[in-house]
């Protein structure tokens, strides 16, 4: 019987250091690419992986203010080790990048008094500009003094 749990010991600790090992990781073949490049600076490119995931991207010349910058627009798509699809769009313009996806985390509400108090500070620009004055003021003059606990 002893003989029994030692070889079902050293099997369980054989098996768990075979599926632990790492993994040589196979060449991801590309089952479909596409890439088109224009002389007035347009391009366009795409390509898809067997292992699902799938980019494209598509840019052309747009004139901004004084210069002649790339306006790009793409996507991505990806599924990750737990088998959860990801999926993310994105445009590149004059107004930076602006990604889209459920994948990105969104900030909280502000808070209603917080934004109340930004609203107030932003109508009334004039008392903050004053602020600095009437704290000097204020520690300019004498403070009463305060009582002290008693020790005890």
């Amino acid at each position: 019987m002893q003989a029994v749990k030692i070889s079902v010991v050293v099997f369980v600790c054989a098996a768990s250091l075979v599926l632990s090992a790492p993994v040589e990781n196979e060449p991801v073949p590309i089952v479909a690419q596409e890439s088109d490049i224009q002389p007035d600076g347009t391009f366009k490119w795409s390509f898809e992986t067997g292992d699902g995931v799938k980019q494209e991207q598509s840019g052309q010349p747009k004139q901004i203010e004084q210069e002649v910058a790339i306006v790009l627009q793409g996507s991505a798509s990806w599924i990750d080790d737990e088998g959860n699809p990801h999926q993310l769009t994105y445009i590149a313009d004059e107004n930076g990048y602006q990604p889209q996806s459920a994948d990105i985390p969104v900030a909280p509400e502000v808070p209603a008094a917080i934004a109340r108090s930004l609203e107030y500070n932003s109508a009334h620009p004039e008392q903050e500009a004053e602020q600095p004055q009437v704290q000097a003021e204020l520690r300019a003059q004498p403070q009463p003094l305060q009582p002290q606990p008693a020790e005890g």
